[in-house]
């Protein structure tokens, strides 16, 4: 399983315009990034603590549902998010492409 992994890592990592991968383990913490450290511990951070909480409010909302991707757009990043099953505690993929498409 681990190799499978790895082969999606490296084939999102190559699509043009992505800045960075990053996967955060159960606990929180980065163990594959393609970014600087500093970088790559404040957005983990910050997105595990974003992610548990959408979670939680998708759940409060419709217990029978679950959180499956989060995509964060702003005028400048974009910020994109695949949480694995929280009630199984795992890892989170994190992938900052380059630019945001937005239809306005």
């Amino acid at each position: 399983e681990a190799e499978i992994v790895e082969e999606t890592l490296r084939r999102i990592e190559a699509h043009d315009g992505v800045v960075g991968t990053i996967v955060v383990n159960p606990e929180g913490l980065p163990i594959r990034t393609t970014m600087e450290n500093s970088t790559t511990a404040h957005i983990a951070g910050l997105l595990r603590n974003f992610t548990m909480k959408a979670w939680s409010t998708v759940r409060d909302i419709d217990p029978t549902n679950g959180l499956t991707y989060i995509r964060i757009c702003t005028r400048i990043h974009e910020i994109m998010v695949a949480p694995g099953k929280a009630e199984t505690n795992n890892h989170l993929l994190i992938n900052l492409p380059n630019t945001c498409t937005i239809i306005r």
